[in-house]
């Protein structure tokens, strides 16, 4: 972590902005607006870009994963450029967390895996460099989304050691393990072989 110089208050609104930041629910917005129907009565029922693409609609799915980033990303630069680098990890963390618990959907979001990347890429861009290229050939080579999402985030407290950026190890670890609880339903059916591949309805 670094070193702690903002007040307490300032922290706590950099909580509080990177929570509303991220619950925009930019998957759920795009695809009402494209007439793709509720994402929350589609495939998963999760409304992150893996479930949009299940509507057939790849321009939405990349919109929603590029804008679900995003949101981690500025919470990020914002937080830093207006306060220090402790409110930017706070304001990244936060943003993950809105969107995983989105108070407008009865805190029922997505699993947090795309606020993650554009986070980590903002905080250390290294380490989120890695975290992407771990997510990117995973998926290319296996063809599960939710595989390559548990190894981008399992790997990048990881790379967070072995790139020398051990300031966001606490961060990345602690994410990566909410990650990993959000994604046990995946986990049991990549045990059974259920898991539905990229691209698959």
């Amino acid at each position: 972590m670094p070193e702690i110089v903002s007040s307490q208050n300032v922290l706590i609104l950099w909580a509080a902005v990177g929570y509303l930041l991220g619950s925009i629910p930019f998957g759920l917005i795009l695809s009402r607006l494209l007439g793709l129907g509720d994402l929350r009565r589609i495939g998963s029922g999760n409304i992150g870009a893996t479930n949009v693409l299940r509507t057939g609609n790849r321009g939405a799915a990349l919109a929603t994963l590029l804008l679900d980033a995003a949101k981690g990303a500025l919470a990020v630069l914002l937080a830093r450029w207006l306060a220090d680098e402790a409110a930017a990890q706070i304001a990244g963390g936060f943003t993950f967390l809105g969107h995983c618990f989105p108070v407008w959907l009865r805190f029922r979001g997505g699993k947090g895996v795309a606020t993650f990347l554009g986070m980590t890429l903002a905080l250390a861009w290294p380490v989120g460099l890695a975290a992407c290229a771990t997510w990117l050939a995973t998926a290319a080579a296996l063809r599960y989304s939710s595989a390559a999402a548990l190894l981008a985030a399992g790997l990048s407290p990881v790379w967070a050691l072995v790139l020398g950026r051990g300031e966001v190890l606490v961060i990345t670890l602690t994410l990566a393990i909410l990650i990993y609880i959000r994604h046990a339903r995946n986990i049991m059916r990549l045990h059974r072989g259920e898991e539905p591949r990229i691209g698959g309805q």
